[in-house]
């Protein structure tokens, strides 16, 4: 029965359950639409509002900008009126500049042709008045031309050389005194030693019993020393001394520098030989670079490959007629600094040009070629510029194309030319002496020539019968001009053109 009854109340009660909670759904669903349609024309007058704030901003921020533009274009009318101003009058100031130039051409045209028309009637003059002179002379314009020269030349002679010799004295006078003064004042503020230097070939020895030694057993020693530096040593009968001959003066020093600490060592032996050699090329290299950067840091030249600094070095060892060629460099840049300064001319390529002049020289036993190509092939390696590099070429020619080149060549002249820089032998010093005479003897008309003062002036004796005073000086002039062409040599030649007439008569 009870399981009957809750059967009856579910079944009443399911029902009536359902439609209350429809009923429930029904009445909150009603009152959230309501609600929601609250919140959305809330939403929706919001926005109005928004969209009328919006609005209203655009409106003023469109005006503010109309006026800007407005501003702008009033701005660019009143700046085009001012330039559509200013080319009017320029169009008009080149309108009035064209007509005058018209007018000036105009006037150029007139001026021509009235030249022209008094150009013809000067050339009808000068023929009708050559016309009658050859007529009255009876001569054709050639011949009375060559009359008047001859004439003239015969009358003006005397005046002429007076002229001549007077402007040669005094022009001549005026240079070498200014050349004299320059020349002067750099030589004095130059201060180097100028002292012959002769690389050494002698090594002297303690004793005629180490010349065995050196030789060593069946002459291995001296083999091993001469295979490993590239000279030959000559052991001859000269008493405690050997001669290293060899034709690279650095492999040179090397075999003395290594034969003195073997010496010095005592043990003389392949491999010790070998040990010693290679410690002495060490030390070589390292005084090598240090002569280059010495010579470098004395003349005030800085940036130098160290490279080319360690070529420059191998100048230490290297002369020239006797004169340490590292010490010639430096004085030549000296110089050739010194000159520029006078001159006006680059310093720094001067100096540097005067201190790499010769560097050519510390190679040119290794590379084919003259010292000066080989120097300028060198600069230009080295990413030297032209004006510098061109400075080893232009001290070897006859007309450098740079003053640049001109003041080294000078430079190198003068540190050549010093009393004791240099030493000749005395062939070479008769075979100049003689080229010198010979180069004169080449002229019509000389009788007799004498190289005096140690080449430095050619005397020139001509036969008067055949050589006037006109023709002594021209022939003067041409001498200097052929020595030098064909001859070299430092400093400078005195031509004198000697022309005497002895006239002798006997009283009785």
């Amino acid at each position: 029965m009870n399981t009957s009854i809750w059967i009856i109340l579910l079944a009443v009660g399911l029902p009536a359950g359902i439609l209350a909670g429809y009923f429930a759904r029904k009445f909150w669903a009603v009152r959230e639409s309501a609600s929601a349609e609250a919140r959305a024309k809330n939403l929706i007058d919001q926005a109005k509002e928004k969209q009328k704030e919006i609005l209203i901003q655009a409106k003023d921020k469109a005006l503010s900008v109309i006026d800007e533009a407005k501003k702008e274009v009033e701005e660019r009318r009143h700046e085009f009126s001012h330039l559509q101003n200013r080319l009017e009058k320029r169009e008009a100031l080149f309108d009035q500049k064209i007509l005058d130039f018209e007018e000036r051409q105009q006037g150029l045209l007139d001026k021509i042709q009235r030249i022209e028309k008094m150009k013809e009637e000067i050339v009808a003059v000068k023929e009708e008045q050559m016309a009658k002179l050859v007529k009255i002379a009876e001569l054709t314009q050639e011949e009375a031309k060559k009359v008047l020269l001859e004439n003239t030349e015969t009358k003006m002679k005397e005046e002429l050389l007076a002229r001549i010799r007077k402007l040669q004295n005094i022009g001549q006078e005026e240079l070498e005194r200014e050349a004299k003064n320059l020349l002067s004042v750099v030589i004095q503020r130059i201060a180097s030693s100028h002292a012959t230097e002769t690389t050494t070939t002698v090594v002297n020895l303690p004793s005629d019993e180490m010349k065995g030694r050196i030789i060593g057993r069946e002459g291995r020693n001296i083999k091993t020393i001469e295979q490993l530096t590239g000279v030959e040593i000559i052991v001859d009968d000269t008493p405690e001394a050997i001669v290293i001959s060899g034709f690279n003066p650095i492999r040179r020093h090397l075999a003395k520098r290594a034969l003195d600490k073997l010496i010095a060592d005592g043990r003389i032996h392949p491999a010790r030989i070998e040990e010693t050699i290679e410690k002495a090329k060490k030390e070589l290299a390292l005084d090598i670079k240090k002569a280059g950067e010495e010579a470098a840091y004395k003349v005030g030249v800085a940036g130098l490959d160290p490279k080319l600094i360690q070529i420059l070095g191998r100048l230490k060892y290297r002369t020239s007629y006797g004169q340490n060629v590292l010490q010639h460099s430096i004085e030549v840049s000296e110089l050739s600094a010194l000159l520029a300064e006078e001159l006006g001319a680059n310093v720094t390529a001067c100096k540097k040009g005067g201190l790499l002049h010769d560097i050519g020289k510390a190679v040119d036993h290794e590379v084919q070629g003259g010292h000066p190509e080989i120097g300028y092939d060198i600069m230009k390696k080295f990413g030297l510029p032209e004006e510098i590099a061109y400075v080893a070429r232009a001290h070897h020619e006859d007309a450098p194309k740079t003053l640049e080149g001109i003041i080294v060549k000078v430079a190198d002249a003068i540190s050549g030319a010093r009393p004791g820089a240099r030493k000749d032998s005395y062939e070479n010093y008769i075979q100049r002496l003689e080229e010198l005479e010979a180069v004169a003897k080449q002229f019509p008309g000389v009788e007799k020539t004498y190289a005096v003062q140690a080449g430095r002036e050619i005397r020139v004796f001509v036969i008067p019968e055949k050589i006037d005073d006109l023709a002594a000086v021209k022939m003067a002039a041409a001498i200097a001009k052929k020595i030098e062409e064909e001859l070299r040599y430092p400093g400078e030649i005195k031509v004198n053109v000697i022309r005497e007439t002895r006239v002798v008569e006997y009283a009785r």
